[in-house]
Parts: structure tokens; sequence; C-alpha cells
């Protein structure tokens, strides 16, 4: 026991004491208060009355003739009584009434509460601190009207004020109430320490029984000993804990262990350790575990029955020995009736029994009688794989605590290890599936489809049959998303997949390319055959409608683009792109058909296709990508900033990003492009002496690219430039799905001091995900948004909530957008940071000029 622990008696006496004087001052403040408000009641008593008299004073001398001249006195002598050194002030206040008809007299003006009383017609008593007022309304009464015939009953014709200030006697009263309250407050300290003393003595006698009784314990015949030596103790609660500690003693003689038996489960866990061996031989294992568990306890039977899918469970059952027919009939039965009749683990739907045979010496037979389990129940909520393990033992042993103790322990460590075992199986099981199939659809993924693609490419060149490819890009699918959220249209995702599938053949390969992609393969299918399955799928495309809440539905289109091989490709890449300059050229002309390679047409994608592959080549050789910078301006006292943007330098013109990113991205090359502008631009803030920010697209390759951070570093360093200045800007379309690689790659940038910027925030509801998971410094806003706002009063509302959420994340915000003067005064209104747009500045080869900012 540590030594600064209280004893009873100590507790008691610091807690009486306590209390004792927490009591007093509860009661000397209850005491006052009741006090004061005794004071008060008396005062407001005593006002009443002396405003009465003054007002039957005032009648009296106004019925004996007076004239006005004496009334006038008897007024001002009341005014001046507080001049006598009383506490009590008497005023009259002629009103409005009187005034009209005699005419105006020297008198304070009246307060609003006066006022108050006077129209209600009623006393009111007025407290300030210790000062206490009576309002006292004169009204005309029938009396009055004898004499005065110039009024009529009810008329209010002053008011009379008592004020007193009661602080004497409410100090009195303080001061008596303390004396007699210290007077008393020894009585109930002497009158606690008085019980203290008293409890604490009887207390600890009892204890003491208590613990002698208990010191004599030393063996396990002790144990029952203790429970014989019943006694009164003295206090209900102290013979509650004695029966308590009988309950201890009664449990512990029943579980105590002996040490051989002690021995043995220690040397049986240990050889509980999953291994490649045990997952591949598991069920050898359980075998060599049954002879192990029979040297010390003798079982004839284990099972486990674990669910592996969801309407089928598989039944393992290993019997020492081979069981006859009747023995292992009446062991099903008994196991399934037991297993059914569990609460917790239901069987809905098969059960696979199998039987497994430890050893194959003599023949197993046993009755019904003989046939007792004893079982362990467990759920795994996660996986969802609910299992149950049993042993089968001889009857007497079931009597014996101890060893249905070690039973027990042995069946929870043996259900983790067949659990594992069949989780293991699960998983490699599902990962297998999901390694080839996207987990929202159920088609097959975008890796899956390159796979299937090339060996259908392959079937093809030996056994010289056509194979057609399909690329369906869903028209306008972000407006789904944004309009109606990503639950809606992740579920018109997949019921678009099961639709679609039901057009095509058994031995298609429809796969989920990534997003609002889908692409399908048919193989030994002639032009004339794919056409008519282009044509379904559109059909199909066009008759779709998920139906949502209130009655609406939501439809969706699609293009689609057709290649043939070895017709139009030779080679999967090729084939590929040339499919996906068709899909493009189906939306370009309007979406929502199919565009079919014509001979004609060929020649003329493969022409494009190839010059803007040679010219991203070019680029890369020569160095002829170059940045160009769009200025954008700070609206306050912040940063001045530019973008960068890629451009391809032609003889002619400059070639936009959008004409040649996607080409480089198929070819992997496009970080390659990304270096050499990143470079460039480093180089001209240097020459320019510019001091500013540089806002740099993220490319998602990137992200993939091992040596993009290394390579980032010596850039900088080269030229010299701080990571605090370079602001990279992630789009949440253009991002890679996978948001753990994602995370550590942006924050390995930011631990290097580069800054970030969500690109487009608002287009998707993941922009806050990003937000929020994500070191943000800057917040660029969807441009829709801002070239709207001055139009449309959501996209208003829209710009304004997320600027103000941006400013209590302490984060910079940048309008995209802004074309015109009045767009940008909204901006400026509405408290964005900066601004951007071809009202500002269009890209440009020149860096704007800049000057130096201590924030940088």
């Amino acid at each position: 026991m540590s030594a600064s622990t209280p004893t009873i008696r100590r507790y008691l006496l610091n807690r009486t004491f306590l209390f004792s004087a927490i009591g007093f001052l509860v009661l000397l403040l209850v005491c006052r208060q009741a006090y004061q408000a005794s004071v008060r009641d008396s005062a407001e008593e005593i006002a009443r009355s002396v405003a009465e008299n003054t007002f039957n004073s005032m009648y009296l001398v106004m019925s004996q003739g007076w004239t006005r001249q004496q009334l006038e006195q008897f007024l001002q002598q009341l005014s001046h009584a507080d001049d006598s050194g009383s506490d009590m002030d008497v005023r009259v206040f002629r009103g409005q009434t009187v005034t009209d008809l005699y005419g105006t007299i020297d008198q304070a003006p009246l307060t609003p509460e006066m006022r108050q009383a006077m129209h209600a017609g009623t006393p009111r008593a007025l407290h300030d601190g210790n000062i206490h007022t009576y309002l006292y309304p004169l009204q005309a009464q029938e009396r009055c009207l004898k004499c005065h015939t110039n009024a009529s009953a009810g008329d209010n014709l002053g008011l009379i004020e008592v004020a007193q200030d009661l602080t004497p006697q409410i100090a009195i009263a303080n001061r008596n109430l303390l004396y007699y309250l210290l007077l008393l407050s020894p009585l109930p300290a002497l009158f606690g320490f008085w019980a203290v003393r008293s409890v604490t003595q009887k207390v600890n006698h009892s204890v003491d029984e208590l613990s002698r009784r208990i010191a004599r314990v030393e063996s396990l015949e002790d144990l029952d000993e203790l429970s014989r030596d019943r006694g009164d103790l003295g206090f209900t609660e102290l013979n509650h804990i004695f029966n308590q500690v009988e309950t201890l003693a009664t449990r512990l003689n029943a579980i105590a262990v002996d040490k051989d038996l002690l021995e043995f489960e220690i040397r049986l866990l240990e050889k509980f350790v999953i291994t490649s061996e045990v997952v591949r031989d598991w069920r050898e294992y359980i075998n060599m575990l049954m002879l192990d568990i029979n040297q010390v306890i003798p079982i004839y039977t284990m099972f486990s029955i674990f669910k592996v899918d969801d309407e089928l469970f598989d039944l393992e059952i290993f019997w020492l020995r081979p069981p006859s027919d009747d023995t292992r009939a009446m062991m099903e039965t008994a196991v399934l009736k037991r297993l059914r009749s569990n609460s917790t683990f239901q069987l809905p739907g098969e059960v696979v029994i199998h039987h497994n045979y430890v050893r194959s010496d003599g023949e197993m037979m046993l009755n019904a009688t003989e046939i007792e389990l004893q079982t362990k129940s467990l759920l795994v909520e996660t996986p969802k794989i609910g299992g149950i393990v049993g042993i089968g033992v001889h009857s007497d042993i079931v009597k014996n605590n101890t060893k249905v103790l070690v039973l027990e322990s042995v069946l929870s460590t043996l259900l983790n290890v067949v659990g594992s075992v069949k989780a293991i199986y699960k998983y490699t099981r599902d990962l297998e599936y999901y390694a080839t199939r996207d987990p929202l659809t159920n088609l097959y993924n975008q890796r899956m489809f390159w796979e299937l693609l090339d060996y259908e490419l392959d079937r093809c060149q030996r056994h010289d049959y056509p194979v057609a490819l399909l690329l369906i890009d869903l028209d306008n699918f972000k407006a789904v998303n944004d309009g109606y959220g990503h639950a809606v249209g992740d579920k018109l995702l997949q019921q678009l997949a099961l639709t679609m599938q039901e057009q095509l053949r058994t031995g298609d390969v429809l796969a989920r390319y990534g997003g609002d992609e889908f692409v399908v393969v048919l193989p030994e299918t002639s032009t004339q055959e794919t056409e008519q399955i282009a044509e379904r799928l559109l059909d199909c495309l066009q008759g779709f409608a998920l139906d949502v809440n209130q009655g609406s539905s939501v439809r969706v289109t699609g293009s689609i683009g057709v290649g043939m091989f070895p017709e139009h490709a030779d080679n999967r890449k090729d084939l590929f792109m040339f499919v996906d300059n068709l899909m493009y050229r189906a939306k370009s002309q309007g979406k929502n058909r199919i565009s079919l390679p014509h001979k004609e047409d060929v020649a003329d994608i493969f022409h494009d296709m190839n010059q803007k592959m040679l010219l991203v080549n070019e680029a890369i050789e020569n160095r002829s990508v170059i940045p160009v910078f769009q200025p954008i301006q700070p609206l306050e006292d912040n940063i001045p900033a530019v973008e960068v943007l890629s451009r391809i330098e032609l003889p002619d013109r400059l070639m936009s990003a959008g004409e040649f990113i996607e080409i480089a991205e198929s070819m992997g090359k496009v970080h390659l492009l990304d270096y050499i502008v990143m470079e460039k631009a480093f180089i001209a803030v240097n020459e320019s002496d510019y001091e500013g920010l540089v806002f740099i697209n993220l490319s998602p390759r990137a992200i993939l690219v091992r040596d993009f951070l290394q390579t980032l570093h010596e850039l900088t360093q080269r030229h010299d430039i701080r990571p605090d200045r370079i602001v990279f800007e992630i789009t949440e379309r253009d991002t890679v799905k996978n948001m753990g690689l994602l995370e550590r790659f942006v924050r390995s940038l930011k631990d290097s001091g580069y800054r970030l910027a969500i690109d487009d925030f608002g287009s998707g509801f993941s922009s806050f995900h990003y937000l929020k998971y994500l070191p943000i410094d800057y917040v660029k806003i969807e441009g829709e948004f801002i070239a709207n706002m001055g139009n449309d009063p959501k996209d208003m509302a829209f710009v304004t909530s997320i600027t103000n959420l941006a400013k209590q994340l302490n984060l910079k915000t940048v309008a995209e957008f802004v074309e015109t003067e009045e767009v940008l005064d909204l901006v400026r209104e509405v408290g964005i940071d900066y601004a951007q747009g071809f009202h500002i500045g269009r890209p440009d080869r020149n860096l704007p000029s800049s000057h130096s900012n201590p924030e940088l």
C-alpha cells in the first residue's frame, strides 16, 4: 500500500471538517439572503404605509382649505425631509392632469418608471442595490370630487416617491448573523469528530478480524476452511465482502490447475503457430494436435465449421479413428443440431461435410449417450467469417471443471488457427478476384483488359480471325456526379454495366477502363457483326434510365469508337489509340453516336496520331517544349504569382497543351516534358529577376515516377529557386485513384518546402476530401462558378461559401476565368485573394514584372 494512501479515520475526519466548512458557508449565504429579503420586504411595507399616510395627509390639508401657496410649502418640506438625517426620502410629483389645470411647479423630471407607474395606476417597488424606491400613484377618488369638480374619478393626479437607503439595516443584520453563526460553528465539528472516532474503532475491529481469517489461507484445503469459518463481522457491508471472498475461494478451488496439466497446455499452445506449411497442410496439422491432446485428455473427435461463401459452409470433422456408419451419422446430426440451435451462428445455406481420420487402426463405435460435445463459438466481424470449433469428449471429462477449462483454452486457440487458415484462403481468393475486377461494377479492370486483349490478339494471329475493339465514353457523366452526387453516379455505372453486359455474347469481354470509360473486346467478329453490336450498345445507352428520388430519372448517352485488328492496327497500343481517336471524333461530331472507321479515315487518323507522336518525341529530343506564363494578380497585399503552361514551339505557331498532353501521357513521356518546362521556367525566373510565386501543374505521371522528387530537387538547387516559391497544382479529375499514394507524395513535396494548390476546386465532391487530408496552401476556384457568379445566384453562393471556408482554414483563394472587369469587381467583393483569366492577362513567353516581397 502506498504511504500516501489515507486511513479511514483520516479520510472521514478530512471529509467531516470539509463538509462542515462548506455547510457553514452555505448556511451563512442562505441566512444572509433571507435576512436581506426580510429587510427589503419590511422596507416595502413601511414605504407603502408612508405613501398612504402622505396621501391622507395631503387630502386632510387640502380639505381644510389651504391655499395653493401653503400646499406647495407642505410639499417642499416633504422633499427636504432627508435633511433631518433620516434614511427615508419622501417626494410628491404633480401629474400632467394637475399641471394642465394649475400650472407647473418646481419638481424633478419624471423617470420612465414613474411615468409607467402613473400610467398603470398601481404601486410599484424598485430595488437598486440597497436603495429601495416605492412609487405610489395618486388617482382621483370620489371624495376628492366633492371639492374639485374639474377632475373625474381615476385621473392620474400625481405620484408619491418613497426612497429608502437600506445599507445600515442590512449591515447590522449581516453582522448579527455572522456573530451567532460563529458561536455555533464548533458544534458540528465536535459532533463529527465524535462520530468518526466511534465508526473507525468499529471498522478497524471488523477489518482486523477479516484479515485474520484470510491470513490463515495457505493451501487449497484452507480455501474450504475459509468457507466454513463464518461469523458476524459487525457490519452488513463487511459480511457481504466476506461472502464475496468465500465465492472467490470456491471459484479458485474449482479452476486450480495441476502442474502437469498446465505444462501440457503450455507445450500445446506453443505449437499453435501459423506457417506456410500449416496453411498448406492444415488438416495434417490438426491430426497431430489431436494426438498430442490425447496424451493428457482422451478425446475422440474435433470439428470446425466456417462460412466460405454467402450460402456455403464447410464442416470439417476429425476422428481419432474411423467411425462406424451409424456413429458418423449420429455425429453429423448432433453437430448440425447444435449449430442450428446456436443463436449467434446461423446456417442458412448448404453445409459441405468433410471427414478426416487421425489413425486408421480399429473402428470407433459410439452410441447417442456417448456423444458429448463441448463447443466454443466465436464470430469474427472483419473479415465476415463466422467460425465454431468443438471437441467430443467422454462425459466424465465434462464433469471436471479443470479439464473443461483447458479444453476451452485449446478450443479458443484452435479457432484462431483454423479461422486464420480459412481467412488466408478466402483473402487469397478475393485478392485474385479483385486484382482482375473493378470493385464497383465487378467488370474486368484495366489491367485484366490488357491481358485479355493480348490473349485474343495472339489467338487472332494464330487462327487468322478478326478481333474488334470498342471504346465507350459516357457523355457529360461529370454532370451526373455534380448534380446528383457520386452515390447516384456509382449506382448508374453499376446498373449500366449489367445492362451493357446483357447486350453482349458469351465470350465477349466488357471491362471498365477507368472513370466513365468502358472497353469491349469482340473475338472472332466481323466488321458487320461489330457494327450490329455497337448499335445494340448505343440503343442500350439511349434507352437506359436510372430512377432517383421523387420519381425523377437520370439518363445518359455515350460516344463509341470502333476499331478492327489486324485491319486497322497490328499491335494493341496502336489499336487502342486508333479507337480512342475515333471515340473523340464521335464526341466532336455531337456525341451520342458511333464513329466507325472508313477507309479514307484510317490514313488520316494514323497520320494525325503519328504526327503528334513525332512532335512529342521531337519536342523532347530538341527540347522545343517551352513555358508560357499567365499572370495571377493579387487583389490584396499578397505575393504576385504566375502559372506555367506548356507549349510546343512549331515554325508557324505554338501548340497548346491540350493538343499533345494526352499523346504524351499515352507514350509515358509526359514527365519528361514536365522536366523541360520546369527547367526553362526556372531559367526565365532567374533571368528576369522575377520574385513572385510560380504555379506549376502536377501531372498524374509525376506521382508514379520514382525519380521525380530527386529531379525536382536537382533543378531547384541548380537554378537557385527556393521551394517555397513553387506551388504545385493538383486537380481532382487528373490525380491517381490511390489516395494513399497521392497523400504520401504530396506530403513529401510539403516536407521539402514546396507549396500546394487544389485546381478547379468545386468541380467534384472529392475536392473537399483533398482539402481535409492534404496540406493545401491555395484553393483555385472552378472557373465556371467565377464566370457565372454575376448571373446565377447559385454560383455566387458557391463562390462565397468556398471563399469563407478557405478563410476559416487560413488558405489563399484564386479565382479562375476572370474575363471581364465586372467579374473582377465581384471577385474583389467576395474577398478572393487572387484573380486569373484573360482580363488579367493572357499566357505570354515573358514573365511580368514583380517587386520583392518580405514574405518570400
